[in-house]
C-alpha cells in the first residue's frame, strides 16, 4: 500500500496543458499570466486588489512592509502557527506578541489580542489554522477602536467563508481586514509549485505591495523622463512570482470549489466516523463559518500516548504530522525575547495532544476508512 500523506497537491491535463502553453510562449518570467492569475483571484475572493509572489511567506513580508510595520512596534499574532506568521514581523525589525488561542476553533482569541495591546502596537496577524476563519469582525472592531493594521495570515483558508448578517463572506475579500494573505505550496487549496499572493481594497496598500514586490522599484510614468527610467524608492525584494507558476495557478483555481467541496466531504466523513471516540477531540466548524479544511486536526485526550500513537500510525503508512509546535517556544524566539513553556497555556495544551490526519484532494473513502480504523485501535 502506498503511503498516505497529510497533503498533496492534484495536478491534471488542463493544469499540464497550461504550463505547457506558458513555456511555449514568449513569457516565462514577467508576462501576462501573473497579471491573469491576479484577477482570477480578486474575482475568486472579491477584493479589488491583489499582487502574487513567491511564496506565502514572501507574501506575509511584503504585507507588513506595505503595512509600514518597522523597528519598535510589535505586531500581535498567534502562537499556533508555522514561524512564518511571525518571523515577517522580524523582517520588518519589529516584536512579534503572542495571544492565546481559542480552545475550540485554535484561532486567536480576540479577547486576548485586547489584552495584549499597548502603545507600540502597530497591527494584528490573525492566522485562519486549518482553514477554520477567526472571527474577523471582533478582530476588526479591536482594531478601529485602537487604529490597528489587520493582515489576515489565510494561507490555510483559500475557499473559506464566514457570515456577517446573513450574508457569506470569502475569505480574501478584506472586508473585515487591511490586507489578506495567501498561501500556493502544493499542501495547500490550490496550488503553483511555490507561491503566495496578498489582496487588499486599498488602493496606496497595492501600490506599495508592488513597489516591495519589484525590489523596491518604481516605475510611475508620471516621473519619466525617459522609457528606460526608474526608480528605487525603497528597499525592496525580488519576490517576483513568474508566467509559469501563474498558468499553473489560474487552471488550479478553476477547480477550487471542487477542491474544497471534496475537502468538506472528506472532513465530514471523518466526523461520522471518529463521532462518540471518547479518546479523541475532533476539529469543530463553527456556525457561521465554513473552513477550507486546509488540515484536519485531532486531539488525544491522552497526551503521553501521542508520540506512541504518531509512530505506530507512520509505521502503517499514515503521513500524519503535528501543526504546530508553538512559535514561542522555538529556541530563538525563547533566547531572543525569553518566552517560555506556561506562558500561553491554552497553546500548549493543544500542541501536547495534536495529531493531523491526511486530508487532501486524492483522498478515497476507503483511505479515510482506512486511516480511523488504524487510528482507532492505536487510541484505545
Amino acid at each position: 500500500m502506498k503511503k498516505i500523506s497529510y497533503g498533496h497537491q492534484w495536478i491534471d491535463r488542463d493544469d499540464i496543458r497550461e504550463v505547457v502553453k506558458a513555456l511555449k510562449s514568449d513569457w516565462l518570467t514577467q508576462g501576462p499570466r501573473i497579471r491573469d492569475f491576479e484577477k482570477a483571484l480578486c474575482r475568486r475572493t472579491g477584493a479589488r486588489y491583489a499582487v502574487a509572489v513567491s511564496s506565502g511567506t514572501a507574501a506575509l513580508h511584503i504585507a507588513c512592509l506595505a503595512a509600514g510595520i518597522e523597528k519598535n512596534d510589535e505586531v500581535i499574532t498567534s502562537p499556533v502557527t508555522f514561524v512564518a506568521s511571525s518571523n515577517c514581523i522580524l523582517y520588518c525589525g519589529a516584536k512579534p506578541v503572542f495571544a492565546d488561542i481559542q480552545e475550540d476553533t485554535v484561532n486567536i482569541d480576540p479577547k486576548e489580542i485586547g489584552r495584549k495591546i499597548n502603545k507600540k502596537t502597530k497591527a494584528i496577524i490573525p492566522v485562519h489554522f486549518a482553514g477554520h476563519p477567526c472571527d474577523l469582525v471582533e478582530i476588526h472592531k479591536i482594531a478601529g477602536k485602537y487604529g490597528l493594521i489587520v493582515i489576515e495570515d489565510a494561507c490555510h483558508a483559500l475557499g473559506a467563508e464566514y457570515k456577517v448578517n446573513g450574508r457569506w463572506l470569502k475569505i480574501g475579500s478584506c472586508k473585515h481586514s487591511d490586507m489578506t494573505v495567501f498561501s500556493f505550496h502544493p499542501v495547500k487549496s490550490i496550488t503553483t509549485g511555490e507561491g503566495g499572493a496578498v489582496t487588499t481594497n486599498n488602493k496606496k496598500l497595492y501600490e506599495r505591495l508592488l513597489v516591495f514586490r519589484n525590489h523596491g522599484i518604481s516605475r510611475d510614468v508620471s516621473r519619466f523622463i525617459g522609457p528606460w527610467y526608474y526608480e528605487m524608492q525603497h528597499l525592496g525584494f525580488n519576490y517576483r512570482i513568474t508566467d509559469i507558476q501563474c498558468a499553473l495557478g489560474i487552471s488550479q483555481l478553476r477547480k477550487l470549489k471542487t477542491f474544497i467541496g471534496h475537502r468538506r466531504e472528506a472532513a465530514r466523513l471523518y466526523n461520522d466516523l471518529l463521532c462518540g471516540i471518547e479518546e479523541a477531540e475532533l476539529p469543530v466548524e463553527r456556525d457561521g463559518y465554513r473552513s477550507a479544511w486546509h488540515l484536519y486536526p485531532v486531539r488525544i485526550k491522552k497526551a503521553q500516548n501521542r508520540k506512541m500513537v504518531f509512530e505506530n500510525l507512520h509505521k502503517n503508512k499514515i503521513g500524519v504530522q503535528v501543526h504546530y509546535i508553538p512559535v514561542h517556544l522555538q529556541p530563538y524566539y525563547r533566547k531572543s525575547f525569553g518566552y517560555k513553556r506556561g506562558d500561553y497555556p491554552v497553546s500548549e495544551r493543544y500542541y501536547e495532544r495534536a495529531i493531523t490526519l491526511p486530508i487532501h484532494f486524492q483522498m478515497k473513502t476507503a483511505e479515510i476508512k482506512y486511516v480511523t480504523g488504524i487510528f482507532k485501535k492505536l487510541i484505545r
